[in-house]
Order: C-alpha cells, then sequence, then structure tokens
C-alpha cells in the first residue's frame, strides 16, 4: 500500500531511540499517523515542526497498518508562529482540536480553515473570531452542529440573539427575553452579522466551549486544551 499526499503536521510523539510518529491532517484521507524513521535527528528537527505543510509519502503492508512516512517540507510555518505569541497559540489550539477528529476519516473544511487560520495576519480580534467560528465547524465536523437558523420557538430567522443550552438550537430575542439567564447568547458575527466586539468573541467562546464540554470533553473523559483559556482572554480584551 502507498500513496501520496501534502498535510499539515499537527503533531509528533516519540517513539523508541530515533524515530517518531507523526500526525499529519492529509486533504481526502483526514487525520493520518506514520512512523518516521530517524525521525529524531536534527536533519528533520526543523521539518518536523507542528505547522508546517509537508508533502507524505505513506506506505505499509496492509490499509490497517501505522506504515510509515517519507516526508519532505513545503511550508516551513512553524518559525513565524513561534515569533508571534498569539498565532502560535491559536495554532496549537487548531491543532489540539484537531486530533479529536477520527482517524483517517476526511474533513478537508476544517483542514482549510485550519491553514487560514495559520496564516491570519489581522487583529487579535480578528485571529480570535476565526477560531470561534473554527470550533462552531468542529462541532458540526463531529456531529453536534448547532441549529441557528431559525428560532426554535417560533421559526423565525431574523433577529436570533440565544441559544438554548440544552438542544443547541436558537432562540430570537422576542422568546429568549423570559429565560434570558437560563440562554447563552448567540454573537451576530457567529451568523455572518456584522463585525466582532470583544465580548461577541468572549461569549462565541462560552457558547462552542459548552457544546465541546457537552458533547466531547466530557463524554470522551479528556481536559480541555490547557492554552485555550489563555487565548480567549487575550483575544478578547477590549484594546483590540
Amino acid at each position: 500500500m502507498q500513496w501520496d499526499g501534502e498535510g499539515l503536521l499537527i503533531g509528533v510523539r516519540r517513539h523508541g531511540e530515533s524515530s517518531v510518529i507523526a500526525d499529519v491532517m492529509v486533504a481526502g484521507r483526514g487525520r493520518h499517523l506514520g512512523l518516521i524513521r530517524g525521525g529524531r535527528s536534527t536533519r528533520l528537527a526543523a521539518t518536523l515542526q507542528p505547522g508546517n505543510t509537508v508533502q507524505v509519502t505513506w506506505r505499509a503492508r496492509l490499509e490497517e497498518h501505522l506504515g510509515t512516512f517519507q516526508i519532505e517540507l513545503l511550508e516551513a510555518r512553524a518559525a513565524a508562529l513561534i515569533a508571534d505569541r498569539l498565532r502560535l497559540y491559536a495554532s496549537q489550539l487548531v491543532c489540539e482540536h484537531l486530533h479529536l477528529l477520527p482517524e483517517r476519516d476526511p474533513h478537508d473544511r476544517l483542514l482549510a480553515l485550519a491553514l487560514r487560520i495559520m496564516d491570519e495576519q489581522g487583529t487579535p480580534l480578528q485571529l480570535g473570531a476565526a477560531v470561534a467560528r473554527y470550533e462552531l465547524v468542529l462541532l458540526e465536523e463531529l456531529g453536534f452542529g448547532l441549529d441557528l437558523a431559525s428560532c426554535a420557538a417560533t421559526g423565525v430567522t431574523t433577529n436570533l440573539t440565544h441559544v438554548s443550552p440544552r438542544t443547541g438550537r436558537a432562540v430570537c430575542r422576542e422568546a429568549a427575553e423570559p429565560y434570558i439567564s437560563r440562554l447563552l447568547r448567540l454573537p451576530a458575527f457567529l451568523v455572518g452579522s456584522g463585525e466582532a466586539t470583544p465580548e461577541d468573541v468572549a461569549d462565541a467562546f462560552r457558547l462552542t466551549g459548552h457544546f465541546l464540554d457537552m458533547h466531547v470533553w466530557m463524554p470522551r473523559q479528556v481536559e480541555p486544551p490547557t492554552i485555550r483559556d489563555t487565548f480567549v482572554a487575550l483575544v478578547s480584551e477590549r484594546r483590540n
């Protein structure tokens, strides 16, 4: 078995004395693992950095085997990320989220969004809004998408301001009014309306975090990424 592809390196872990197991998100193939013999050498150190785009050749005797990677650097993104703390945090958070995906299950939409976030040159607020939208898509790709198209109570498609924390369905302002304290705020930028404010970004992460915890982190008994709270605090500061 053999295939070639271009992918985003999202993780590397040691294996034995000199090798590593690389985790690469490949278009059309999803999150794929492969053994890189000699991967701990200084020659490959700069290549095997999460955030880099690489060309990989995977080989195995049988499809279900781990297999081996031959790897070639295509875009050295990691150095620029390390030089920009906020972009580095965003990259780390995005890679942590990609690890939630099942192996060998294509999620090209998430891969494209991840690359766009890593190359984002906007303000901290714009970067935060992009990562919040990414988490919304992540929920959808994992099968837990929120229904933000219409109000759960009235069916209207405008003036949607809140989300039910139980069902994940949107609620319009009028229907939400008696239950405001029990609902999660829906920032307008998440449904394609207007620019995000610092408060909007904080509320967006509160919304996505609630459903990630409900459907993913808690059922799998895993902790949320440790970098997430720090990133959210930085991108939702008023000075943005």
